[in-house]
């Protein structure tokens, strides 16, 4: 395997190589070397999950710190501990006049690597507080767009009236949910699609005013089934008239934390009964991976709509010709790219950049073209480092320091290699590993994450005043009033299950009046604790070659069903006799 050059002609043969990092044999295709020379860039010499681990270890989500901006003296919630090295700024101050992001240009030493020198710029440009783009009053959500009224939610776009919730696009009215597309009126709903006033729903689709379903279709006043298609007053997989219906659903007392306690644990059993299709998979053409919609020739991908001839890509929607891209709309040839792409082009090893175009090694830029290495430009051209050149200077000087990084590779702590061609080293991140997606996707304890050369960071420790403990939380909405806004409550985990546990939390005015509009009890987890028993739902972002599980079926398939997960996961064709 040639990967010394962005410039040499690559192998045009599938080639088997040993990631540097993890030590395993992973395949790089024949697609994969075509795409490589498209955009002129050397093969990777990072395995794809250990690619995927890297990007995630540069985008903090949903750990949040209170501190002051470093411009205005405001009081804000920041991404950012108060400790780090950088200016951190609210959000008018960095879109602001008050400063310019040109005045930390530098020029490149050509004695010095690549990555020590964009770490020290790093440490000195200042940082947006939190990745908010077009928001009105989200002032406590992170790494959302074209959204209003969020609350403690991520990942949220062009969606309103989101609360404690991850990756909603195109809803509104969302509660305690993951990966949602064009619903709205849902509470505790887990990949869902054009659903309305509903809750506990697992994988379903166009489903209406039901509760705890499994993979369920076009479904309407629908209770505890699985694999049903085009149904209506069903209890537990069986019919029901209307009348009939609704005088059981008033017998479970859904007011109650207790009834729902049992319906919960039922809920838990139906999730071994159903039938699982090998991968979520709809109106796509020549796909791998899951939790796919309206893709032609997208491979390894998850998380993803409306794109084309793409790989390895991980919660992004209308794009075509990419490879290693997360988080990202509109955007086309983008390579190890992390956190908030929106009608990029050609953009390599880079972050937070909006219309930007023919971009290495560059983070939080917008309105940019020809950029290295940049941090924070706005409506730039020719630039390294901050520092603007001509064109012809530009294009020189980017050559010499791809040059420049094949023969002065940065070396990181555990002696891995960086030349160009491989996104930013983990142990320059601005944030400490536990604080960041690759912690919930590829968890580590403190030691693992130390002993990897990466960098830890303990929980502030955190003294609420609890006026309720978890125990004294009133069973039923109906016993709980306005007062209960004025208290501050105790997480039930109180700290000892690992999940960064808040160990308290409030209730906020719009949070009481949905528990109390669709008869659902407070909860007695913090909103962390909730969100990860959430992501446990979820399968890896990775697939696993399996045969079905239908007796004297022998065909096999690409799944994100691990082997040893206790689903039942059948092939198309038998789950289309199955369920259909």
């Amino acid at each position: 395997m040639n990967n010394s050059s962005e410039t040499k002609t690559h192998s045009k043969t599938p080639v088997s190589a040993i990631c540097q990092n993890c030590k395993q044999n992973f395949l790089i295709e024949e697609e994969d070397f075509n795409f490589y020379e498209k955009i002129k860039v050397p093969a990777p010499t990072f395995c794809p999950e250990c690619r995927l681990q890297r990007r995630m270890a540069w985008r903090n989500e949903r750990v949040l710190y209170k501190r002051l901006c470093d411009l205005c003296n405001k009081s804000i919630f920041a991404m950012y501990h108060e400790s780090v090295s950088f200016p951190v700024y609210c959000r008018e101050c960095w879109y602001g006049d008050g400063w310019d992001p040109s005045s930390y240009g530098r020029e490149y030493d050509m004695s010095r690597s690549f990555f020590e020198q964009y770490k020290e710029l790093l440490n000195v440009v200042p940082r947006l507080a939190l990745f908010q783009r077009n928001t009105i009053n989200s002032d406590y959500t992170n790494m959302t767009g074209e959204s209003k009224n969020v609350y403690l939610s991520v990942s949220v776009i062009n969606s309103e009236d989101v609360f404690y919730s991850k990756n909603i696009d195109k809803s509104r009215v969302m509660v305690d949910s993951l990966n949602v597309l064009n619903s709205e009126n849902l509470y505790q709903n887990v990949e869902a699609q054009s659903n309305y006033n509903s809750q506990y729903l697992l994988l379903c689709r166009t489903c209406i005013d039901s509760y705890y379903l499994v993979d369920c279709v076009n479904c309407s006043n629908c209770f505890m089934s699985f694999n049903l298609r085009n149904k209506e007053f069903y209890i537990r997989n069986k019919q029901y008239t209307r009348e009939e219906y609704f005088k059981e659903i008033g017998k479970f007392n859904l007011k109650s934390r207790d009834s729902r306690d049992v319906l919960i644990q039922e809920f838990e059993e139906i999730k071994k009964k159903s039938i699982y299709r090998f991968a979520n998979i709809n109106k796509c053409t020549n796909v791998t991976g899951n939790n796919l919609l309206n893709n032609k020739n997208c491979k390894e991908c998850f998380e993803v709509y409306d794109a084309e001839n793409s790989k390895y890509c991980y919660r992004a929607f209308n794009f075509k010709e990419c490879m290693d891209f997360c988080f990202g709309t509109k955007s086309e040839l983008i390579y190890e790219y992390a956190i908030g792409a929106l009608n990029d082009y050609n953009v390599k090893f880079s972050c937070s950049l909006n219309n930007v175009r023919n971009a290495d090694y560059s983070d939080f830029c917008g309105n940019c073209t020809n950029i290295f290495g940049c941090i924070a430009l706005r409506n730039q051209e020719n630039c390294v480092f901050n520092k603007q050149y001509s064109k012809e200077e530009f294009i020189k000087l980017r050559e010499k320091i791809i040059e420049q990084m094949r023969t002065m590779p940065y070396i990181d702590k555990m002696g891995r290699k960086y030349e160009y061609g491989e996104f930013f080293p983990i142990e320059i991140s601005p944030h400490a590993y536990n604080e960041t997606l690759a912690s919930d996707i590829f968890p580590m304890d403190k030691i693992e994450v130390e002993k990897n050369g990466y960098r830890w960071r303990d929980q502030d420790v955190k003294n609420f005043d609890i006026t309720i403990s978890a125990d004294k939380i009133p069973d039923n909405i109906d016993e709980v009033n306005d007062e209960i806004l004025k208290e501050v409550l105790g997480c039930a985990h109180a700290g000892n299950c690992g999940h960064r546990c808040n160990t308290a939390f409030r209730l906020t005015d719009f949070e009481l009046k949905f528990y109390k509009k669709h008869d659902i009890p407070i909860p007695v987890l913090c909103s962390n604790c909730r969100y990860y028993e959430r992501m446990q739902v979820l399968t890896p972002l990775k697939t696993w070659h399996r045969k079905c599980m239908k007796d004297g079926c022998q065909n096999e398939f690409e799944t994100a069903y691990a082997p040893d997960r206790p689903e039942i996961v059948y092939c198309e064709r038998c789950y289309q006799q199955e369920v259909y």
